[in-house]
């Protein structure tokens, strides 16, 4: 992801990037897109060699260190601790439906064993395993789907050249061959999608670093959508969706919003949503970050982004022996918890036909209307809803609840003592 003020002021310059041309998603794309807006959870990882140093995912570029220093850091990677086991039962013990993991970040470093560079996790660590081999396998197992997280910035590569807004301190040679790199990533993708089983999705980041540079994106995607048609395509560059990508995401602000200042003047589109957001401040694994998010902030953000017709990616930096933090894990299992008791009023739901308002949101499945009260205001609630009406109920309890109707909408009657801490949800069931 993306730190620091020169990083959010270009991101806020327009990207001029040529997609996929005449682009149209198959049958197995389409259907994938589908599952993809049912799923509505999943967990993203960002975990690499910085973690060993516990300051955060960008630590090579805000502390300055050299490329040759920093290949020091990966000698000491070693994380005998890791159980993908236990990562993807956590997964399915937090309601999760799908991860998405770091195969590499802005270090260049590979969490897998790549055949175009030795700067990878089996040729550098001392651990010598394939970490995505082994949770990609896990997750087939257990049907949870895997994304594929990829940078296109690299601070390693000689021949990321010219150099991009980042990275100008990792001591590379000045010059460089940006056609060779373009053919190292389409190499790298080609590896992913060929060696780990059917992968879900691929979720760029990095296009912002180099905005005028020629990406050949129309031919990257044109490769990850032959090589595995379903394959879902995001990219993190902050603009409308460029032709042939297969969601849109949004960095720390739902849909519509811009209070990260990463999405300034991006128009939502019609294709799948999703927004991510860390579990305290920090992405990668930062030793001093105790900014714990509350499970009802959590609850909050998972509902609010479902009533946007949204996915929550919820994310956690592992330790780097391979733990992820028990402060981490309570918390994704105490909202799992919830998910199991209120699961149905957010999975497989699409955005309500009440916009949200201060007190909360709604969600839609069938002809069932949930309002998620997240923020009491009063004892009436009023919702301007004027559809038919077969009745209205608390949901944790079955009870009728007491309503007048007119032609601005309903005035719903909620005792103080229905109210839930976390999230009161009422239940609007329609005339078929």
């Amino acid at each position: 992801m993306k730190k620091g003020i020169i990083v959010v002021l270009l991101i806020l310059v327009s990207i001029n990037v040529k997609g996929q041309s005449d682009y149209k998603p198959s049958k197995e794309n389409l259907e994938n897109r589908e599952w993809f807006r049912n799923a509505k959870y999943g967990l993203f990882v960002h975990w690499g060699i910085y973690s060993a140093l516990g300051d955060g995912e960008w630590v090579m570029e805000q502390q300055r260190i050299d490329k040759r220093t920093y290949e020091k850091v990966a000698s000491f990677f070693n994380p005998i601790e890791f159980d993908p086991k236990e990562w993807v039962k956590l997964i399915k013990d937090a309601g999760m439906k799908y991860i998405t993991i770091t195969t590499r970040h802005h270090d260049g470093f590979s969490m897998f064993h790549t055949n175009q560079s030795d700067w990878n996790i089996v040729d550098k660590t001392p651990y010598k395993k394939d970490i995505i081999k082994m949770i990609a396998d896990e997750c087939h197992k257990e049907g949870i789907k895997i994304f594929f997280y990829y940078s296109l910035v690299d601070w390693y590569h000689e021949d990321y050249y010219p150099r991009g807004a980042t990275g100008h301190y990792s001591g590379r040679s000045n010059n460089g061959d940006w056609n060779k790199y373009i053919e190292f990533m389409k190499a790298q993708l080609t590896e992913l999608l060929t060696n780990y089983g059917e992968i879900a999705g691929i979720w760029f980041d990095g296009l912002w670093d180099k905005k005028d540079a020629d990406w050949k994106i129309n031919e990257i995607y044109e490769l990850i959508h032959k090589l595995q048609p379903q394959c879902l395509i995001g990219n993190n560059h902050h603009h409308a969706p460029i032709e042939g990508e297969d969601f849109q995401m949004f960095e720390k602000d739902l849909p519509g919003q811009n209070k990260s200042g990463f999405s300034k003047d991006v128009e939502v589109s019609k294709l799948p949503l999703e927004t991510c957001e860390t579990i305290n401040n920090s992405w990668g694994f930062n030793l001093r970050d105790k900014n714990y998010k509350s499970v009802k902030t959590i609850i909050d953000y998972l509902v609010k982004a479902a009533g946007n017709d949204a996915n929550f990616l919820l994310n956690v930096g592992p330790m780097p022996n391979g733990k992820i933090q028990n402060e981490f894990a309570d918390t994704l299992r105490s909202v799992g918890k919830w998910l199991r008791k209120y699961g149905e009023t957010i999975y497989g739901t699409r955005k309500g036909p009440v916009e949200p308002h201060s007190w909360g949101v709604s969600t839609q499945k069938g002809n069932k209307i949930y309002l998620h009260i997240l923020a009491p205001e009063d004892d009436v609630l009023y919702v301007p809803y004027t559809g038919d009406v077969r009745n209205i109920k608390l949901f944790e309890s079955y009870r009728p609840l007491d309503y007048i109707r007119n032609d601005l909408g309903l005035l719903i009657k909620i005792d103080k003592d229905d109210y839930n801490l976390l999230d009161t949800i009422v239940v609007i069931e329609t005339k078929e």
